[in-house]
């Protein structure tokens, strides 16, 4: 069976597909792409290498794709954390428009068993788009919660794929501030399990680091011999 690959251009929630078997689920992928190139990009080129042997793996796979540049996300605003900060049963109708491009996002990621998320670097962090993003996913209530302990994150069980690249900046380097932010975001939210892929420092040694990622990629989605 093909996977089935969902573009999530718009800000709607993912749609359940009936035809998954209910013996054995196959798991859902949430892809999210940050680089702001599409032809000639690394981190999207090493993204569909990834995804491809995931879905080798579990044929059937439910693919969902969240291209950052397609949609424009909207930036976070005084009203908006306004309506978060209000309680569901108290919240307007403008509280709920304001945060229904939230609401979208967090459902695809709750929907997700597999969350990959592709990024360049960009002047040592990650594009305003992914940033974007993280600000509207980040939520209490719904992806973390404040106990007296300190945030829990609410998105356990889920197992994450990071795919980095970069043209000169080292990954986790002490000039990377994207690679560490998105390991601390994402165990916020309780996605503890992550695993990197790194193509960094791309304009001193291409070729090499392309091998090296692939064989990342390899190691980390063995195929059935």
């Amino acid at each position: 069976m093909s996977p089935i690959n969902r573009i999530a251009g718009s800000l709607t929630t993912r749609e359940t597909d009936a035809d998954a078997p209910a013996s054995v689920p196959a798991p859902h992928i949430l892809r999210i792409d940050a680089s702001m190139r599409h032809g000639g990009s690394t981190s999207r080129q090493l993204v569909d290498r990834l995804i491809d042997r995931l879905v080798t793996r579990s044929p059937g796979a439910d693919v969902t794709t969240r291209d950052l540049t397609a949609t424009a996300l909207p930036l976070l605003t005084e009203p908006m954390i306004g309506a978060y900060f209000t309680k569901p049963e108290d919240r307007t109708d403008e509280h709920r428009a304001l945060l229904g491009p939230s609401d979208a996002l967090v459902a695809e990621l709750k929907a997700a068993d597999i969350l990959v998320i592709g990024t360049p670097i960009y002047n040592f962090g990650v594009p305003a788009a992914l940033k974007a993003w993280i600000d509207l996913i980040t939520r209490a209530g719904e992806t973390f919660k404040y106990t007296e302990n300190g945030p829990v994150g609410l998105l356990t069980g889920k197992k994450a794929y990071v795919v980095i690249a970069s043209g000169g900046t080292r990954a986790f380097s002490e000039i990377d501030f994207a690679g560490p932010y998105l390991r601390h975001v994402l165990a916020f939210v309780g996605v503890t399990e992550v695993e990197f892929v790194t193509a960094d420092a791309l304009m001193q040694d291409l070729d090499g680091k392309l091998v090296e990622a692939s064989a990342r990629i390899a190691e980390l989605v063995p195929q059935a011999a």
